[in-house]
């Protein structure tokens, strides 16, 4: 694909989150509302997805634009040791819904992150997720794959770009960090 049609394949999906609205508005105050009663965004994705997963917690404990006080965040992709170790002990199918069976809390919100929905160790954390009674959040491309209806609030990026997928997944974190900069300055 050539660099006119990769970026009007972005532009397109951009785009297309507008029918979105409301899901968008659902997910950041899914968000919110976990975030002020003390509670934690945890997040996971595979590849492009879990740098965008630890991009997140990395703008909610850290600081996105405001000064505010840290907020309770963590990505299930950033910690070598324990990835290494679930994947050994247990299959890499499990890596994600091992961690929120031992750091979810009631009251906390997973947000996976996929362009293809259908990571088996995504779609077993939103099961471990519904088990645990957390809210979930899904960012998904494509036509939302086998993770279409799991999650309590998903949007799903229309197109069959993944790297469009992904921008637009990049676009919305930074839409929720926005939206929480407001809420906790």
């Amino acid at each position: 694909m050539n660099f006119e049609a990769s970026q009007q394949a972005t532009i397109q999906a951009l785009q297309g989150l507008t029918a979105q609205r409301a899901a968008i508005d659902r997910a950041g105050d899914l968000i919110l509302h976990a975030l002020k009663a003390g509670k934690k965004i945890i997040a996971c994705g595979n590849g492009g997805s879990a740098a965008e997963a630890q991009h997140f917690a990395t703008e909610l404990v850290g600081r996105f634009f405001e000064n505010r006080r840290s907020l309770p965040a963590v990505a299930l992709t950033a910690d070598g040791t324990l990835l290494t170790c679930i994947g050994n002990d247990y299959g890499f199918d499990t890596v994600f819904a091992r961690q929120l069976e031992g750091l979810a809390q009631p009251g906390d919100v997973l947000v996976v992150l996929t362009s293809s929905g259908n990571s088996q160790n995504i779609l077993l954390a939103l099961d471990a997720a519904q088990k645990l009674g957390l809210e979930s959040i899904a960012l998904l491309g494509r036509s939302g794959g086998k993770a279409q209806g799991r999650a309590t609030c998903e949007i799903i990026v229309p197109g069959d770009s993944g790297a469009a997928a992904q921008e637009c997944h990049l676009f919305l974190i930074h839409h929720f960090c926005e939206r929480v900069d407001e809420a906790f300055a």
